[in-house]
């Protein structure tokens, strides 16, 4: 984190867009990619300085119809646009409380009525609060199931377990930078983001872009140890009553080849379980 969020993000918008994909004619030689701040302005109908101080942290409240005519300037969508308004503290908070880090006995009950998929509750830092048996089993290959973001950049299994590694570690971060919009005074996020941008040079590349989303709904193909290649779709839900926590559903089209390995992906799981407690 950076004492200047708004600033970088505007930087890393403006870095994005060239003239020609705003209408605007190009001209002199360009030291740094993207528009220049004075471009900005102009399309933003604001004096130059004034959008300069906002970059470099020298202004940091800008109106509400400020955000609107910068966000529209630099082509954000409404995620990126909704972030922009929390950097800014114009968006409205309440007395939203602290993500809550404990999972309810009825909401374990619901993961485990999903015997056909992989089921689990994260909080805003990408832990892992809670997952049913099916979860385990597709996550086994990384040995221990505790962080999505630090096991997609940490731990070696991920290479070969998202097929598309570079698509899923993009999505993670992204994911990150909305929850620091949703969260921002929440202690265990900030400390996940500094650990991680010393880490790993990926992360802290993939940081650096501002890029910000919050899917609810994407496919994802996993390559498995021992079922082989799986495509999924998830679904994230927000659980209400339980500021922070989101259900993350892993499915497969039911029937089909994906459908087929991640029921005997239960089943060798449910197996190896048995044979474990035997032994014990």
């Amino acid at each position: 984190m950076t004492s200047n969020d708004l600033g970088d993000f505007l930087r890393a918008h403006r870095a994005r867009l060239r003239p020609d994909d705003v209408g605007l004619a190009s001209y002199g030689a360009r030291r740094v990619a993207g528009l220049r701040r004075e471009e900005v302005a102009v399309l933003a109908g604001m004096n130059s300085d004034y959008y300069a101080r906002l970059e470099q942290g020298r202004e940091r409240s800008p109106s509400p119809q400020i955000l609107e005519s910068l966000s529209s300037a630099l082509r954000m969508d409404d995620q990126a646009r909704e972030h922009l308004f929390r950097l800014a503290g114009t968006a409205p908070e309440g007395e939203r409380p602290q993500p809550r880090e404990s999972v309810s006995t009825a909401l374990r009950q619901l993961l485990d009525g999903y015997p056909n998929a992989a089921a689990f509750v994260l909080n805003p830092a990408t832990d892992f609060l809670a997952a049913n048996s099916l979860a385990d089993a597709l996550f086994s290959p990384f040995g221990q199931m505790d962080n999505m973001a630090r096991m997609t950049f940490l731990n070696p299994a991920a290479r070969t377990f998202f097929a598309q590694w570079g698509r899923a570690a993009e999505a993670v971060v992204a994911g990150l930078r909305h929850a620091t919009g949703l969260e921002p005074q929440y202690p265990r996020l900030h400390d996940l983001v500094a650990s991680l941008t010393e880490e790993s040079e990926e992360f802290a590349a993939l940081w650096s872009s501002h890029a910000v989303h919050d899917k609810t709904r994407d496919a994802k193909d996993l390559l498995h140890p021992d079922v082989g290649p799986i495509a999924l779709t998830y679904q994230t839900f927000d659980v209400r009553g339980a500021p922070g926590q989101q259900l993350v559903i892993y499915h497969a089209e039911p029937s089909s080849p994906s459908g087929q390995a991640l029921s005997l992906l239960g089943s060798l799981h449910a197996t190896h379980r048995r044979q474990s407690g035997t032994e014990q």
